[in-house]
């Protein structure tokens, strides 16, 4: 589908784009608030400051995706593919990204107060200025992820594999 023919259908009501092959899709500053793209493949897509507030993208396929800046606030990702995604300045305020894979994810600055990443995949992934307080980390992999100067009050950690992770000066 393309930019045109997504922003047609959602403009018309269409809120179902599950399993739609969007991959290199061309989405920037796209309302997609509320869609359900359970299952889409979004590979490589330019979602930069989209509105995907509330959205359904649990198992969507985002591997390398351009969500900067965009707004992911109470958005399902549970066992999304976000593996090298870009979610610099993105929020993700009470998302659920439980066993999401943000391997190598830029992330940096982004806010996920609140966020669900249980047993969620971050090996690598660039934390640096992230605000995590009050999310839940628990059994996360964080092996080798920056986490420099985040913000983790409240942010409960128990279980989570931290082997080689960056605190730098985090904000615990």
């Amino acid at each position: 589908m393309t930019r045109e023919e997504v922003k047609k259908a959602y403009e018309g009501g269409e809120r179902n784009f599950r399993r739609a092959d969007l991959h290199d899709a061309e989405l920037n500053d796209a309302n997609l608030s509320g869609a359900i793209l359970c299952g889409a493949d979004l590979t490589r897509a330019n979602l930069e400051g989209a509105n995907l507030t509330n959205a359904d993208l649990h198992w969507a396929q985002m591997y390398g995706a351009d969500l900067t800046r965009a707004n992911l606030t109470g958005t399902t990702l549970h066992g999304a593919d976000l593996h090298n995604a870009d979610l610099r300045w993105a929020t993700l305020a009470n998302t659920n990204l439980e066993g999401a894979n943000l391997c190598g994810a830029n992330l940096a600055n982004a806010d996920l107060h609140g966020a669900d990443l249980r047993w969620s995949y971050l090996e690598g992934a660039h934390l640096k200025c992230a605000n995590l307080d009050y999310s839940d980390l628990r059994w996360a992999h964080l092996a080798g992820a920056n986490l420099e100067g985040a913000d983790l009050r409240w942010a409960t950690l128990e279980g989570a594999h931290l082997e080689g992770a960056n605190w730098g000066q985090t904000q615990k």
